[in-house]
């Protein structure tokens, strides 16, 4: 039957799509202020990118450290294209939304008199980053908030394959719900997307197969518009090489402890804690240079203890990390691109909220500061559900027959030749002739992907062109945004 044709399904104040880190926390702020909250979610609880995460939640905690201090590696790590108005609300807001995590009851690494445990990672000046259970940060975050969510009778969970968001439900241009792929409908007075990236459009990635850029094409289709889709952080250490565990994640974090990377000559060739834009390319030339299909992580004076995920899985997977070295090299990590929304996560369509992953505050600029990911989840995912809540949705009618689903492109996982096509050509190094290649790609957010690759003629943070390899000055500050019809247009961001 056609989307939101079906049976009615349910009302709520607020839809939250997605139950990683981000939709979760927003459904328990909408719930805390009195709020029925609808959480939509395509797979189980706790099954989602956010729980594979290991790095942890960026806060200006330490007592040697400062919002201002944060604000500038953060700015430094974006490489010229930092939208301020966004890290200055994040790294004013994170201390904050880090306090109610553990009051929430989510217990972060400590001491033994109870002090927080600060790591150090690629790109940060000092030790500001939080971790639970070591690299097993998502996994310990998301079984809490999963649990606090059950136990929530304000939060109606609605999971499994029939719960898939197959298209938005709009009101005389305002996003007043959800259709589901088992044709029911949920109102609502607005909604909030928290679907993640689209990093598993690549054929190597360290995302589980549903990060293609879902929430991204749902928003599309309702008008929103689309920001800096060619903007996706490589994350330099993903295993390669060991069956079982190829695209395995080596949390940055271990790096920061002393892991060292070396190319197949023994030699180290790059700061390990240099930005992961540079890390990432350095291992790509490295690898170019040497004919090598990998480099290899030095974990051995690294205590196992402290990460033990990590060096549990390689174990398990025939690989000692306390004896041998492991084979990395980047994979697709990160999408910096999504929706364009603003410092509330309010989308350019009333009514429709984005944050984390799929959302594009401008926040990161062109390289991801290690470990602010998590902190914007909270951050804005806060801000996004009081301000859904704040009274505007409210005053749209949601009545009947008055609606109509918002259909764009299929919502489908993308071909293994998409994927194939888009490490080739839109990987760590691209060029003009390989990314319009891609322009013709069945794969709707592929396929946009390229256009934006191609309007940005230069090199900067995670964007590489080997055709245009230096960084254009008259494009500090510009970004790539699509939206009343599919032509980017650069925008300047403050």
């Amino acid at each position: 039957m056609p989307p939101g044709q079906g049976s009615l399904g349910a009302e709520a104040d607020l839809a939250v799509v997605g139950a990683g880190a981000a939709g979760l926390y927003a459904a328990l702020c909408g719930a805390r202020v009195g709020a029925r909250v609808a959480l939509i979610s395509a797979t189980p609880l706790a099954q989602t990118a956010s729980y594979w995460a290991q790095g942890g939640l960026a806060a200006a905690v330490g007592p040697d450290d400062s919002v201002e201090l944060h604000l500038a590696d953060t700015e430094r790590a974006g490489r010229g294209a930092v939208r301020r108005s966004a890290a200055q609300t994040l790294v004013a807001e994170a201390p904050a939304r880090l306090a109610d995590l553990q009051s929430l009851g989510v217990r972060f690494d400590g001491d033994r008199v109870g002090k927080l445990e600060l790591g150090l990672e690629g790109g940060h000046s000092v030790r500001r980053v939080v971790h639970a259970g070591g690299s097993a940060t998502g996994r310990r975050m998301l079984r809490q908030l999963s649990a606090l969510v059950v136990a929530q009778p304000r939060i109606a969970v609605l999971e499994g394959g029939g719960a898939r968001v197959s298209a938005l439900w709009m009101v005389d241009g305002h996003c007043a719900g959800v259709c589901l792929q088992d044709g029911r409908l949920v109102r609502a007075q607005a909604v909030i997307l928290a679907t993640g990236g689209d990093a598993a459009l690549w054929s190597r990635t360290t995302n589980p197969p549903g990060s293609f850029g879902a929430g991204m094409l749902l928003a599309r289709a309702a008008g929103a518009a689309l920001a800096d889709l060619e903007l996706v952080q490589f994350h330099p250490t993903a295993v390669t090489g060991v069956p079982g565990r190829e695209g395995f994640l080596i949390t940055e974090a271990i790096r920061g402890e002393g892991a060292t990377l070396r190319d197949s000559n023994g030699e180290r060739f790059v700061d390990e804690l240099a930005g992961r834009d540079e890390v990432a390319r350095a291992i790509q030339v490295r690898m170019d240079q040497t004919a090598s299909e990998s480099v290899t992580l030095d974990m051995r004076e690294i205590d196992p203890a402290r990460f033990p995920n990590v060096f549990t899985a390689l174990r398990e997977a025939g690989v000692d990390p306390s004896r041998e070295l492991v084979s990395v090299a980047p994979a697709a990590h990160y999408a910096i691109g999504g929706v364009l929304v603003d410092l509330y996560g309010r989308s350019t369509v009333p009514g429709l909220y984005a944050v984390g992953e799929t959302s594009c505050t401008g926040l990161h600029g062109a390289n991801r500061l290690a470990s602010n990911s998590l902190s914007e989840c909270f951050v804005f995912a806060d801000r996004a559900a009081a301000d859904a809540l704040g009274g505007a949705a409210a005053t749209v009618s949601a009545e009947a027959g008055q609606g109509h689903a918002a259909l764009g492109a299929e919502i489908a996982a993308p071909s293994r030749q998409t994927r194939a096509a888009m490490w080739e050509h839109a990987g760590i190094a691209r060029t003009r002739e390989g990314l319009r290649q891609l322009l013709d790609c069945p794969d709707r957010i592929a396929a946009l992907t390229a256009r934006f690759a191609l309007e940005r003629k230069e090199t900067r943070g995670v964007h590489q062109r080997l055709d245009f390899p230096a960084t254009d000055p008259a494009l500090e500050h510009r970004h790539l945004v699509i939206r009343d019809d599919d032509e980017p247009a650069w925008e300047t961001w403050n």
